[in-house]
C-alpha cells in the first residue's frame, strides 16, 4: 500500500497460541477488547464487514478479505476495492521459547482519510494509531489472561 501509514506492536501474552488465535480469528469478539472497533459481521470465512469510530465520532466502515490465514499462526487481511480507509494488515501468534505464552505481533499499514494531514488531525484529537493499537493489545492480554479488562472508568478520582 504506497503512502500509507505503517503501525506495528508485539506484546507477549501468557496462553498458548491455539487459544488466542481462535479467539481473535472469530472476529466478532474483536470489539470487546479494541477501543474504537464497533461492530464486525462475518459474511463468510474470507469477507467480513467492519464499523468504527473515527475522529471527531464519526463512523467509518469497510468490507476486508482474508488473504492469507494459517491456523494457530497467522491471519492477514485487506480492505476491498472501494474502502474509504484502504487498509491491510496480519496478527502472528508465535509461542515463546521454553513455552512462556505467545509473541502476539500485530501489522496494520493504512491510508488515512486527508492523508498524512488527516493522521496529524487525528494525533491532536488523542487517537494517534500507535498508540491505540498498544492499548488494545495490552486489553487483549488482560481478557485473554484473566477474563477480564481492568479499568479505571467510574471510579472516583483522587484530589487534585
Amino acid at each position: 500500500m504506497s503512502q500509507g501509514i505503517k503501525i506495528e506492536k508485539t506484546l507477549t501474552i501468557n496462553k498458548p497460541a491455539e487459544e488466542l488465535y481462535r479467539f481473535w480469528h472469530n472476529f466478532e469478539n474483536l470489539p470487546r477488547f479494541t477501543k474504537h472497533l464497533k461492530d464486525v459481521k462475518v459474511y463468510n470465512e474470507k469477507r467480513s464487514h467492519w464499523v468504527t469510530s473515527g475522529p471527531l465520532g464519526i463512523s467509518i466502515e469497510w468490507d476486508a478479505d482474508i488473504i492469507d490465514d494459517r491456523e494457530n499462526e497467522l491471519i492477514s487481511w485487506t480492505s476491498v476495492e472501494g474502502a474509504n480507509i484502504p487498509n491491510s494488515g496480519s496478527v502472528r501468534f508465535q509461542p515463546t521459547f521454553n513455552d512462556r505464552g505467545t509473541e502476539v505481533k500485530v501489522i496494520a499499514e493504512y491510508k488515512p482519510p486527508g492523508g498524512a494531514i488527516g493522521d496529524a488531525i487525528a494525533k491532536v484529537f488523542g487517537e494517534a494509531p500507535e498508540q491505540q493499537l498498544g492499548d488494545d493489545l495490552r486489553r487483549f492480554k488482560m481478557l485473554m489472561e484473566t477474563g477480564e479488562i481492568a479499568t479505571t472508568e467510574g471510579q472516583p478520582k483522587g484530589k487534585g
